[in-house]
């Protein structure tokens, strides 16, 4: 049995529907894929993203603030999220299983990643959350909310930034150990988690979301993961992606996948992320981390998918 953690896109949750009714059929057609995981005899510890769904909430919140009823701050509704597609998948991971003949449990944890407060990504707000603007939405809003960062993202419109801390640790740690040990499988770190700062013996909440690749990264190394998976809406990793000589890379060292970072070939809003996060868990844990699409699923349990990094020097780079 390989333990296995899986690492969603947004992709697997929100459609261009953001109803909760369009959401949860993102979400059942993702639960399809990661049964075959269960069927291949893996345990199966999922994370996910919720930056769109994030960003939705605090625009909802910020309609209905008022003196009677104010606008709850980004770490709330990160839990928030965090529970309510911790719900919708565990859900449709229960109904998929039970239609294939297998019984397990599945198990969501809203879970806090404690940062540090001096970490510099609180003086560079990066990460993007909610739903794309055109340049002329993205600057009305920002009459309406002044302290609000935008940044063109990917050359897909402009997103709302905020910071994106590194994580440290995993609060829950020792518990999402014990539900992997009892055989269940746990969803856990939504979102990256929500953002903690440590002080004495309590946990503060700050405003901030952590990237859900680097945290997927940390939840592997901490249960002694075999493979890191994330996946997105792309085939894998591309050299040199966008223009007309891109090659898509099978299987690369880590040492040259690293070389092409120093490069800034990735772009930081999208593939970027994903790249240092691998990275860090190949470096880290020395096993492997695929990166690959949702829709290749099968093939990527079968080792014929998607970007697999690794350790090793590889001589000659498969494309």
């Amino acid at each position: 049995m390989a333990k296995i953690v899986v690492a969603l896109g947004g992709n697997a949750i929100l459609s261009a529907d953001a109803s909760a009714q369009a959401q949860m059929t993102a979400v059942k057609a993702t639960a399809k894929s990661l049964v075959n995981f269960v069927k291949n005899g893996d345990q199966l510890i999922i994370t996910h993203g919720n930056g769109p769904q994030v960003g939705n909430l605090l625009l909802q919140q910020a309609a209905a603030d008022s003196t009677d009823n104010p606008a709850l701050p980004l770490d709330t509704c990160g839990a928030m999220t965090q529970g309510s597609i911790g719900y919708w998948l565990q859900n449709a991971m229960r109904e998929e299983l039970l239609s294939v003949g297998i019984d397990k449990n599945v198990i969501s944890i809203v879970t806090q990643t404690i940062v540090s407060e001096s970490d510099p990504a609180f003086q560079n707000p990066s990460k993007p959350i909610g739903p794309f603007y055109t340049k002329a939405e993205a600057s009305n809003i920002k009459t309406k909310h002044a302290d609000w960062r935008f940044i063109e993202d990917a050359g897909r419109g402009y997103r709302r930034v905020v910071p994106s801390p590194k994580p440290i640790e995993v609060n829950e740690s020792r518990a999402i150990k014990q539900i992997i040990d009892m055989g269940m499988i746990p969803i856990v770190s939504g979102g990256g988690g929500i953002p903690v700062i440590r002080s004495g013996n309590r946990l503060i909440g700050t405003e901030a979301v952590i990237d859900k690749d680097f945290s997927a990264a940390k939840i592997a190394q901490l249960v002694d993961a075999d493979r890191l998976i994330i996946l997105t809406s792309v085939d894998g990793v591309f050299f040199n992606y966008g223009r007309s000589d891109a090659i898509e890379i099978k299987k690369v060292g880590v040492a040259e996948l690293q070389q092409h970072v120093e490069n800034n070939e990735f772009a930081k809003g999208s593939m970027l992320p994903k790249v240092e996060a691998v990275i860090e868990f190949v470096r880290e844990a020395g096993k492997p981390a695929v990166i690959g699409s949702l829709e290749d699923v099968k093939q990527i349990i079968d080792g014929l998918a998607g970007t697999t990094v690794v350790k090793a020097k590889i001589a000659t780079i498969t494309k």
